[in-house]
């Protein structure tokens, strides 16, 4: 059993471990796909370790290699999780010199790469409480698969209640990798922002706060991108405009976002994560 390799057959309740909570919960994030094993190598692994432990599968398909797609929709998602650990792997850096982390987060546990994916969630869940690097996983551990080695047997050991200092040394938060912060501008006569997330109903997530827009429901607005322009109305839902229109509404998590009635934004306008979109009232 992997638990085996790394000379644990249980977690450790001696004295320095007083309070530390066990977890019901493991709720992972990744960008693995499910075209092959990866996701299930990592349930296998967690299930050796804690069995009783319960998952939730938030995504797997987040875009390969996208940090920034993989932190914005961890935090759309964690409010919405049980406490516990969430566990989120996506890792272009995977076998750099990029740390293995657990971030403490409100009644939470964040495990994954250092490399800004779990600071958007944390900050989300109240802030970091405390952060420590992953250690003692990191003997013989593939170049190329920290999903196995180092994340789900760290995830399982911390739902069993075991003290996150015992995985490695405490991290200072303000050193922990955070992402860039999105493009946002707002005038009386124009929102600029991006394009954050496209949803899989082709639906375009923009990085403006909804609450930002203060524009009322009909009013006509232009979208600016690429030299292009369109005209879409704006709603509270997508049958707020006519079937194949454009409408622009605050989506389920609170941002500025664009949808077609029946259709996808995304084929209709041709844009994705990362394109500047300009909002003229």
């Amino acid at each position: 059993m992997p638990i085996r390799r790394y000379g644990w057959s249980s977690p450790r309740r001696d004295g320095t471990l007083s309070g530390v909570p066990r977890h019901e919960w493991i709720c992972f994030l990744s960008d693995y796909g499910l075209d092959d094993v990866y996701v299930g190598v990592c349930h296998g692994v967690i299930a050796c370790t804690a069995p009783d432990v319960r998952m939730i599968d938030i995504c797997h398909t987040v875009p390969s290699g996208s940090v920034s797609a993989g932190a914005r929709l961890l935090a759309k998602a964690a409010p919405f999780m049980p406490p516990g650990v969430l566990l989120a792997v996506v890792d272009p850096g995977v076998g750099t010199d990029r740390r293995p982390i657990a971030v403490m987060a409100g009644e939470s546990v964040l495990v994954g790469p250092d490399n800004g994916l779990l600071m958007p969630a944390a900050e989300v869940l109240g802030g970091v409480r405390g952060a420590f690097e992953l250690t003692a996983l990191q003997e013989r551990t593939s170049a190329t698969f920290h999903g196995r080695d180092i994340f789900a047997p760290a995830a399982a050991q911390l739902a069993l209640g075991l003290d996150p200092p015992l995985l490695g040394p405490m991290v200072q938060p303000e050193s922990l990798v955070r992402l860039p912060s999105p493009v946002v501008k707002i005038t009386k006569e124009a929102i600029v922002g991006e394009v954050a997330l496209v949803d899989s109903f082709g639906n375009l997530q923009t990085t403006v706060v909804g609450d930002a827009s203060a524009m009322p429901v009909g009013a006509r607005v232009t979208l600016l991108f690429g030299g292009r322009r369109r005209i879409a109305t704006v709603g509270k839902t997508f049958a707020d405009v006519a079937k194949g229109k454009l409408v622009l509404y605050v989506d389920s998590a609170g941002f500025l976002a664009v949808a077609v009635n029946g259709g996808s934004a995304a084929q209709r306008i041709g844009i994705g994560p990362g394109t500047e979109l300009t909002i003229r009232r």
